[in-house]
């Protein structure tokens, strides 16, 4: 009969000093065991959290977790804040179609770009070059580039200036071609903000188009100026 080796008794405990037998393992507490898994799992699950959802979690943790969830928080932190200070532009730059792949379609993970393109002697093109420059301080996480149409793309026609492409992580997701998209030199600065935010390019603080607003002071006016009902039986009753 061939004994259990996990078993208590003086001969298994012979075989174990001559190195026969393994050491008996000791059995875990079912407890402690389950406490450890536990442990693995929380570790394992704010490792991989954001900085909200470790807000949103923090009362689903246990104290013996409190400084390592901190120590998790403080990376995320020093993290976000190295890609915001790596991802700062602020002005406008100029490229050349040579720089274009660098520039726009390996511009990196997250990056919204705005690329103008333009040509001197063309007063819209320099309005909106201007605009774009004091977006580009507004919005510094946003890259603001421009480029001579023909230097970027050659035998770009004149007629299609001003021209500004839109793009994230490479790929296009919005173009304003041609003068009457932009609405002439008439347009103002808080319009070419908006026009960029619907498209996703920048997050503006601006609760509505603003061509609206004078739209609809211009509706308003027209109205004001049309003869009402009451004056118009007058004249007629005038003839």
């Amino acid at each position: 009969m061939i004994s259990d080796p996990n078993e208590d008794t003086e001969w298994n405990d012979i075989l174990r000093k001559k190195g026969i037998l393994p050491p008996k393992e000791e059995p875990k507490d079912d407890e402690e065991e389950q406490l450890a898994l536990q442990q693995q799992s929380v570790v394992k699950t704010y490792e991989d959290m954001t900085l909200e959802e470790l807000d949103e979690n923090e009362d689903e943790f246990g104290e013996e977790d409190e400084a390592a969830i901190e120590m998790y928080r403080k990376q995320r932190i020093a993290e976000w804040k190295a890609t915001q200070m790596k991802n700062v532009f602020g002005e406008v730059v100029e490229i050349s179609g040579q720089d274009y792949i660098k520039e726009v379609n390996k511009a990196g993970d997250g990056i919204w770009v705005v690329l103008s393109l333009y040509k001197q002697g063309i007063p819209l093109c320099a309005l909106i070059n201007q605009h774009l420059s004091i977006l580009a301080k507004k919005f510094p996480q946003t890259k603001f580039l421009k480029s001579i149409s023909t230097t970027c793309i050659p035998n770009y026609p004149d007629r299609n200036l001003p021209t500004i492409f839109v793009y994230f992580e490479g790929e296009m997701k919005a173009q304003f071609i041609g003068p009457l998209v932009f609405g002439g030199m008439n347009l103002k600065v808080d319009e070419l903000e908006w026009r960029l935010s619907e498209s996703g390019a920048v997050k503006t603080d601006l609760e509505e188009n603003p061509k609206k607003q004078i739209e609809d002071k211009l509706m308003s006016s027209i109205r004001c100026s049309l003869p009402t009902g009451k004056d118009s039986d007058s004249e007629d009753e005038d003839y």
